[in-house]
């Protein structure tokens, strides 16, 4: 084996660049231990490590910069929130990524995603006057000064055909429950939370003061996201460039709604609803109850909890840019969502978050499971009960 050089200079670098925890690190090897990739077989399964990773972020050494390794980590905070030093694991690999995308080489797969953000606001390359077709056929009020919410309805949600379905049944249930909102429209760009976490630093100051001075200028004051990517970031990151604003996710607000009496769901499905928790909404934000309360009130009953769920809910994937990576099949985390469900007799698995939607419903695919288990939003099952 050939000898590393340790590279102080890169090792400062990184650290400037938001690796600020990185030599608080001790080596103990939880975060390798704990993160889903142990889980699954396969080349990226072998060559991934957390901790080897953050050991040649520390010393400044060749190696962590290999796509295999440095673009693997899906970001899901399992690591993070059990460090025994708090180290801010999240933020270093992002700092290390920022390293190799701020030089101009970010993985292949990323170059047209960020190229698409870049030209048009959003990763997945749609026309910004296409950013409202999600709308056609419904009553979509758009946002002014008198409205009490704007509803940022997350790039996914707005372009792909079948993640579309989510925003259409959060806008049914909100007009239902005669709420005060509004949206934007083809002004918006992307959160551009996964375009910060795969590295692309510039990018995301750019979008995201965009999006600060549109929603500063239409007068917004509180926010309904349709994605816990969207709410962790405009919750998070924007603050510190003067975006301060009430937040919530569309499954608090609905949860409030029913509380107050002002949505009922008589038509609840019969079928037996396991829920999948998402990383950002659940460890990364702390929101666990609200979307469990309505889909008691979507099924009349109890959820079918997985094995692993709430604080050790296992990732999909989707995180951390992985959303746009190529697994090969035996090789998905959402995989192991999929047989679990099953083995407990689920008909349903529903989910808060369109990104696990998407990697959830491939996973479906590949295992062959889609004629007994349906992937479905909470906001699509109680879309469906209403009255």
């Amino acid at each position: 084996m050939e000898p590393k050089n340790v590279s102080l200079e890169m090792r400062d670098y990184i650290a400037e660049m938001g690796a600020e925890t990185i030599n608080w690190c001790m080596q103990c090897g939880l975060c390798t231990n704990l993160c889903p990739w142990r889980l699954v077989p396969g080349e990226t399964s072998e060559h991934f490590n957390i901790r080897h990773m953050q050991r040649l972020g520390q010393m400044g050494m060749e190696g962590f910069e290999d796509e295999k390794s440095l673009f693997a980590c899906s970001t899901c905070g399992m690591c993070q929130s059990n460090c025994p030093r708090g180290v801010k694991i999240i933020d270093n690999v992002r700092a290390m990524r920022s390293s190799i995308v701020g030089a101009g080489m970010p993985p292949a797969n990323l170059r047209p995603v960020l190229g698409g953000a870049h030209a048009n606001g959003n990763p997945w390359s749609g026309p910004r006057e296409k950013r409202v077709d999600w709308q056609q056929g419904l009553d979509v009020p758009s946002f002014g000064p008198d409205k009490e919410y704007f509803l940022f309805v997350c790039c996914h949600s707005c372009y792909d055909p079948r993640s579309t379905k989510i925003a259409r049944s959060i806008v049914r249930l909100l007009n239902h429950a005669g709420v005060s909102y509004g949206v934007i429209g083809a002004e918006e760009s992307c959160c551009a939370e996964s375009v910060r976490k795969v590295g692309d630093e510039e990018l995301f100051q750019k979008l995201a003061q965009s999006n600060i001075d549109l929603f500063k200028a239409k007068g917004v004051a509180k926010i309904i996201t349709t994605s816990p990517h969207c709410l962790w970031t405009f919750q998070n990151e924007y603050p510190e460039m003067g975006g301060e604003w009430e937040v919530v996710h569309y499954a608090q607000l609905l949860a409030q709604l029913i509380e107050d009496g002002r949505l009922s769901f008589p038509a609840g499905t019969e079928q037996n609803v396991a829920f999948h928790d998402p990383c950002y909404l659940g460890r990364h934000s702390g929101i666990y109850d609200a979307p469990r309360e309505l889909l008691e009130k979507a099924c009349g009953g109890a959820v079918n909890e997985l094995e692993r769920t709430r604080e050790r809910s296992l990732c999909c994937a989707g995180g951390g840019g992985r959303i746009w990576a190529e697994i090969p099949m035996g090789e998905r985390f959402a995989e192991l969502r999929i047989v679990d469900a099953c083995n407990r007799g689920a008909q349903v698995l529903a989910t808060s978050c369109p990104y696990c939607v998407n990697m959830l419903t491939d996973a479906c695919k590949s295992l062959d499971r889609q004629e007994v288990l349906d992937i479905k939003d909470i906001a699509e099952l109680l879309a469906a009960a209403l009255p």
